[in-house]
């Protein structure tokens, strides 16, 4: 069976670029990272890219007029590429109507947080603030909506006494690695449908027991 081509678009660090990178290295894993797209000349992810000897382009969004014209060059080079699946992975540019609609259930992003719950920016200060106990990661469709759209998979995580963003940022992360490439796998599986908007995934079991936080 042919392995899924994905294209990650990215504008940092590439963190979870990485983590997929990592995944599809694995000989049995059914997809593999067909091409990088950057929004900035300076993210570092694209070294983490030239390292796997994974293709990858820049389009910087400040070199064209207008959104759609950005959006058909993103089009054109990820359909060249052969790609049946778009991963948004720290990808700071909204993307324009048409080509949510274009990419419909076959574009992915991650969001520090449990969605519907905290979405858009400063995810984890407001998660502070707002004294919850426990937060996570979503994998989900794109929809137009920003941090919108079907959840794939969640990874919870407990916010502990005396975090900041930056600790309560970096268990999130952690958990990001692990739902991100269990998405994408999920995905290439065939696994994975979208019916009224909710995602069923074939075989799906759901953990077991409670988990409380505080413990005592």
């Amino acid at each position: 069976m042919a392995r899924l081509k994905v294209g990650v678009l990215i504008s940092g660090r590439g963190s979870n670029l990485q983590a997929l990178i990592d995944a599809c290295a694995a000989p049995r894993f059914p997809a593999e990272i067909a091409l990088v797209i950057a929004n900035r000349a300076d993210a570092a992810g694209l070294a983490r890219a030239a390292a796997a000897k994974i293709p990858a382009k820049v389009f910087a969004h400040g070199d064209f007029a207008k959104r759609d014209e950005f959006d058909a060059v993103l089009e054109a080079t990820l359909t060249e590429a052969g790609c049946g699946l778009v991963c948004l992975a720290g990808f700071m540019r909204i993307l324009g109507s048409a080509f949510v609609r274009r990419w419909r259930d076959k574009l992915i992003n991650i969001h520090p947080s449990l969605l519907p719950a905290f979405p858009g920016l400063d995810t984890h200060a407001r998660v502070i603030a707002a004294g919850v106990r426990f937060t996570g990661c979503t994998v989900h469709f794109v929809r137009e909506g920003v941090d919108d759209g079907p959840i794939i998979v969640q990874a919870a995580v407990p916010v502990q006494t005396g975090d900041d963003a930056d600790t309560l940022a970096a268990r999130v992360l952690e958990a990001e690695h692990r739902a991100y490439p269990l998405a994408l796998r999920l995905i290439a599986e065939g696994r994975v449908r979208v019916e009224s908007e909710r995602v069923i995934i074939e075989g799906h079991k759901a953990p077991h027991g409670i988990v409380v936080n505080p413990a005592d």
